[in-house]
């Protein structure tokens, strides 16, 4: 099978992570037969500095004709001043607009190999952490009205938390139905007692569940289940909530696993493209730029989702996943993971190693 694949490499560490998803996509396409075409694109900083705008109209046009999307990092202290329009952030915020990007699927799994780099006590970690939280992407406060006015106290600014029936219908459905091919548990977050708009948001997804009756549904408040992530974090499983709370929490679960360094992300619509990016997307780590020390999982991870999710290559990800856990349980590290004991290997190296996992 061929699959076309836009690239965009970004900022910072960006390019040498990306350079390794790569390594590890076409030995993917060796042993399964498949062929991968790349198209590098600009976007982010680099698209600034060279084209004086964070994202290109011929990037932009690229991605939408691709079948999906993989980017290494964006942004950078070096662009922090730039006025809003010209941020390297906007080029991500308008490539989710324009391919239709509704739902940020979030990853949060503690390898085995780094449970003792979980900052949680053992007892609290022990039927591990497997999560994944769907955060919805084009409602709520982040995307509703907003602005700075006149009041009797001074200036005023609001930001406005709204959502409608068919937002909500939406993103839910796609959580119960990644759930289906998961552990069958749905936990939705919002704040509906006090909060109109997660009272909206509750009544929704309890609409939305009875589509799904092999799947449990538990409704939590948001303050609740940032402390429950902490106390009891193998009891979650899907998580869904909306832009700002699943902003938060995926935050904070990704501070539980040991590492965020291995941890993807994907943004997805109700079509097969999709853009795939590390976790943290906007760590784009400039001092430690080209220097081969970065670490390129979250990277490679991020592809391994791309072929999960739209390419529906369900095995040849798997794969990919079983091969960066055995090159963590064989105690390779990059500088950021560094432990007594383990070997130090650089971004090349790492990408080396994987690769050579996946032939066996």
């Amino acid at each position: 099978m061929k699959f076309n694949v836009a690239l965009i490499p970004g900022d910072g560490i960006g390019p040498e992570a990306i350079e390794q998803a790569v390594k590890v996509l076409d030995k993917v396409g060796e042993i399964f037969s498949h062929e991968f075409k790349y198209t590098k694109v600009y976007a982010g900083g680099s698209a600034v500095d060279k084209y004086d705008k964070p994202l290109p109209e011929e990037t932009l046009d690229i991605c939408k004709k691709s079948d999906a999307v993989l980017l290494g990092a964006i942004g950078g202290d070096k662009w922090s001043n730039l006025p809003l329009n010209k941020k390297p952030e906007k080029a991500l915020l308008t490539l989710r607009k324009e391919l239709g990007l509704y739902a940020n699927l979030r990853p949060a799994v503690l390898q085995r190999s780094l449970k003792n780099d979980c900052p949680l006590k053992s007892e609290l970690v022990k039927d591990g952490i497997d999560m994944i939280i769907i955060r919805e992407l084009t409602g709520g406060m982040y995307s509703g009205e907003k602005g700075v006015r006149q009041g009797k106290d001074g200036k005023e600014a609001y930001d406005v938390e709204c959502y409608s029936e068919n937002t909500v219908r939406r993103i839910a459905s796609k959580a119960f139905e990644i759930a289906l091919k998961r552990r069958k548990k749905v936990t939705s977050i919002d704040k509906a007692n006090v909060l109109e708009s997660s009272m909206l948001w509750r009544n929704t997804v309890n609409e939305v569940a009875k589509n799904y009756p092999e799947v449990e549904l538990e409704q939590i408040y948001v303050d609740s289940a940032s402390m429950k992530i902490l106390k009891n974090p193998g009891a979650f499983d899907v998580v869904l909530a909306s832009n700002a709370f699943g902003d938060i929490i995926a935050d904070e679960a990704s501070q539980i696993v040991g590492s965020i360094g291995t941890l993807p992300a994907a943004s997805l619509g109700e079509k097969s493209l999709g853009m795939f990016e590390p976790n943290q997307i906007h760590s784009s780590v400039q001092d430690i730029a080209g220097k081969n020390t970065a670490n390129p999982i979250a990277v490679i991870m991020s592809s391994a989702m791309m072929l999960r999710y739209s390419f529906n290559l369900n095995e040849e990800a798997s794969a990919i996943e079983k091969a960066v856990s055995e090159t963590l349980e064989n105690g390779y590290r990059t500088r950021d993971m560094m432990t007594d004991g383990m070997k130090l290997v650089g971004t090349r190296e790492m990408g080396d190693v994987i690769a050579k996992l996946l032939s066996k």
